[in-house]
């Protein structure tokens, strides 16, 4: 686990101090080098598998979390209380590239996809900032699903991981702001993510790309096209997507919240779909 990690986020933060695992008497918690751990010696989180699809039962919840937090959580820590997404958000997709590094690519994503039904959408992911008061909960399994979808949009694993680990040589043994963080990832990515973390941190709407198949004459013959936009987003939302414009293949778009069109050889529009790896959702 701790190898998998360094390999991800850089170096063990806290090497003068060593790495222990404390039993407790309650379920657990991040502590800088000591983690309490109280899951029972099971896989899962007290033996429930938190996305429902069986992955989550492949790993000790609680030893795997709760380490996490010792780069983002215990490393790198924010000011306020009200950007613990930085702590939560990082964390929680920590358990997505722990599976990756144990079982696959494949797997991570299933699991990371089966713990959006556990979003809830209520109210932000940041909280009030200089009140002491955190974010929704959603910090945990939205931050992880938008982490995700950064990370398919930066389409390098090299580079995303090398992000990760400049997080946390750049920012080491500090406390941070959501902007610093935000910044720093679009900067090192080349890409202005900036729209993606308003949409995902500061509001409950999930994105919709409306989608509509018309048939063009084109010479002789008839051309189908795919229609598409943005619509429950923040003004200039501006995300990339991987989508099925004909049987098997997978393709780039660049949907802004004015309708486009490209070419399509799906028979139907209900053979068009996004790539899962994406949290966005679909209206036909």
């Amino acid at each position: 686990m701790l190898r998998c990690f360094e390999h991800w986020f850089g170096p063990y933060p806290f090497y003068e101090d060593g790495y222990k695992l404390v039993e407790s008497p309650h379920l657990g918690m991040e502590h800088q080098s000591a983690v309490a751990y109280g899951n029972g010696y099971q896989n899962g989180y007290r033996g429930r598998d938190l996305s429902d699809t069986g992955v989550g039962l492949k790993w000790d919840f609680i030893l795997v979390h709760e380490s996490g937090h010792e780069w983002f959580g215990n490393n790198i820590s924010s000011k306020d209380v009200a950007d613990m997404w930085v702590h939560e958000g990082f964390t929680n997709y920590s358990e997505t590239l722990y599976t990756g590094c144990e079982v696959g690519e494949e797997f991570a994503t299933t699991y990371n996809v089966g713990c959006r039904a556990l979003i809830g959408n209520r109210e932000p992911i940041i909280g009030h900032y200089s009140v002491n008061k955190e974010g929704s909960g959603d910090m945990y399994y939205k931050g992880g699903s938008m982490l995700h979808t950064i990370r398919s949009v930066i389409e390098d694993d090299e580079k995303f991981r090398q992000i990760l680990r400049g997080l946390n040589k750049t920012f080491w043994h500090q406390t941070v702001t959501t902007k610093q963080v935000e910044d720093y990832v679009s900067k090192e990515a080349g890409i202005d993510f900036s729209k993606v973390f308003d949409q995902y941190l500061r509001t409950t709407d999930i994105p919709f790309l409306e989608v509509s198949m018309v048939e063009k004459k084109a010479k002789k013959d008839r051309e189908k096209q795919l229609q598409y936009r943005w619509i429950n987003c923040v003004k200039g939302f501006d995300l990339p997507l991987l989508v099925q414009l004909e049987p098997g293949k997978w393709s780039w778009i660049r949907p802004t919240t004015e309708r486009q069109s490209a070419a399509c050889k799906l028979s139907s529009l209900d053979e068009f779909s996004v790539d899962k790896r994406f949290y966005v959702k679909v209206k036909k």
